[in-house]
């Protein structure tokens, strides 16, 4: 079996390979180049089991990042036990052909609890006195205290939120390169992040994704060279692209003012109910998933959405179990965004009463994905003061609110979801992979799985995928 690393770099696509990303281009350029139809809804955790499993959303069940469980009447976003994700994995196919083959799970979702040899994930640890303090977790555990011995701490300002950058993801190459060398495993799956938060917050098109595109090529150099000493093959592989919006489509707001959604005050803040209401959206990103608790309501909620400015298809019905998408954790029916529009979690109508989560970075008990916690709220004054006072008091152990993100979602230029009108905004997979697997010049999703697992076994062959 050959070993091999994929290096799954997300938000890269062909629009971006070119002059900011020479070491990059020339990968591609001795490579094949395969585009890949996005896995739909183009969403970090339903792409990545599409590509592991190689089954569709009804069969794996990870509809989004998020969704709304209606037995427990709660939303669940980010969670990370792999045993979420229905079949079999990549790597248990092949275990199966080789019982000496190993594969470390670097950061990819749903990595806790799963079948693999060796994995890191982030994990914060919450005490009961309320602090948050960031760590990660590791496969085998023991691990955990190692890694962060010689490589430092997992920098986790730097992963999410207004101080997300480059260091982050370099922590993470690290890692792969610390696991590479203490085990060698037989294919090591590792994530690489850095683009999507910054194509998010300031737009794929703009002059601060420059910068950023030369230092993920700077980057992916230096793990080219690290693998190679190793006679390790590189696999390139992406998620989705990151095109340009400016319209914010508020559908709980619109579920309100039809009187839809159920809200509670909480110590003088308001709070949606889910389990309350009649009918609401879980967003995320372009795609929101829109749950009817009051099927007495469903028509008018499906055409008052349908109508919405901003909302391009509405799939429901028979569409639904066509496109694969129908599953218990889905919704009634899924919004898609137009090219220019993404979805937002808000409820509120007047900003003083907006939750306190809403001002904070805290992807769990937001009923949506926020992509405005990238940034510091530009009306916060006295910033320099105010921040470096709250990371005092959290690192001294007293209780604190990061009340520093703002509450205007038109501050967000880049989103992902739908499928992009240009293959140009489609995700790549670069490595010695059969050229013209497709007359279509792309492949699906679904596809990357056997590719992957062929590439491991040297001798397998794409007759598949080419009928």
């Amino acid at each position: 079996m050959q070993r091999s690393v994929v290096l799954n770099i997300v938000g890269l696509t062909g629009r971006h390979i070119g002059e900011n990303t020479p070491n990059i281009a020339a990968y591609m350029a001795a490579k094949p180049q395969i585009v890949i139809k996005p896995a739909f809804p183009a969403l970090t955790c339903p792409v990545q089991a599409t590509y592991l499993t190689g089954k569709s959303i009804s069969e794996h069940g990870i509809v989004a990042n998020g969704w709304y469980s209606r037995d427990l009447a709660e939303h669940q976003f980010w969670k990370q036990s792999n045993h979420l994700v229905n079949g079999p994995k990549l790597w248990d196919v092949l275990k199966e052909s080789d019982p000496n083959f190993t594969c470390a799970k670097i950061f990819w979702w749903y990595n806790m609890y799963s079948s693999v040899d060796f994995s890191v994930t982030p994990r914060p640890i919450y005490p009961s006195d309320g602090r948050k303090v960031f760590d990660v977790h590791t496969n085998p555990m023991n691990m955990r205290e190692e890694i962060k011995e010689d490589l430092g701490p997992f920098p986790f300002p730097a992963f999410w939120g207004p101080n997300s950058g480059i260091e982050s993801t370099q922590w993470i190459a690290e890692s792969a390169k610390w696991i590479e060398l203490k085990n060698s495993p037989s294919l090591s799956l590792v994530y690489l992040p850095h683009l999507d938060y910054c194509l998010q917050k300031f737009g794929p098109n703009s002059p601060e994704s420059a910068k950023e595109l030369m230092a993920i090529d700077d980057l992916f150099k230096d793990l080219l060279d690290f693998y190679e000493s190793r006679d390790v093959k590189i696999v390139v592989l992406s998620e989705y692209g990151i095109t340009s919006v400016n319209n914010p489509v508020h559908l709980n707001r619109i579920f309100r003012d039809k009187g839809w959604i159920s809200i509670k005050d909480e110590l003088g803040k308001e709070m949606i109910d889910l389990g309350g209401s009649k009918a609401f959206a879980i967003a995320d990103h372009q795609v929101a998933h829109i749950y009817i608790n009051d099927l007495s309501v469903y028509d008018d909620v499906l055409s008052t959405v349908r109508s919405t400015r901003g909302v391009g298809h509405v799939i429901s019905d028979s569409e639904l179990d066509q496109l694969k998408l129908r599953h218990e954790r889905g919704g009634d029916f899924i919004a898609v965004s137009d090219e220019s529009s993404w979805f937002t979690y808000y409820f509120w109508e007047d900003d003083r009463l907006a939750p306190d989560y809403a001002r904070c970075v805290d992807i769990h008990r937001k009923p949506g994905y926020d992509p405005v916690e990238l940034f510091f709220d530009p009306e916060i004054r006295f910033k320099y003061l105010k921040i470096p006072m709250k990371m005092i008091r959290k690192k001294l152990g007293f209780r604190y609110l990061m009340d520093l993100i703002p509450l205007n979602a038109e501050m967000i230029r880049g989103s992902h979801g739908r499928i992009p009108e240009s293959k140009e905004d489609w995700p790549i997979l670069i490595g010695d992979f059969p050229e013209n697997l497709s007359e279509d010049d792309f492949i699906e999703a679904n596809d990357v799985f056997q590719l992957l697992v062929e590439h491991c076994q040297v001798n397998g062959s794409s007759d598949a995928l080419r009928g």
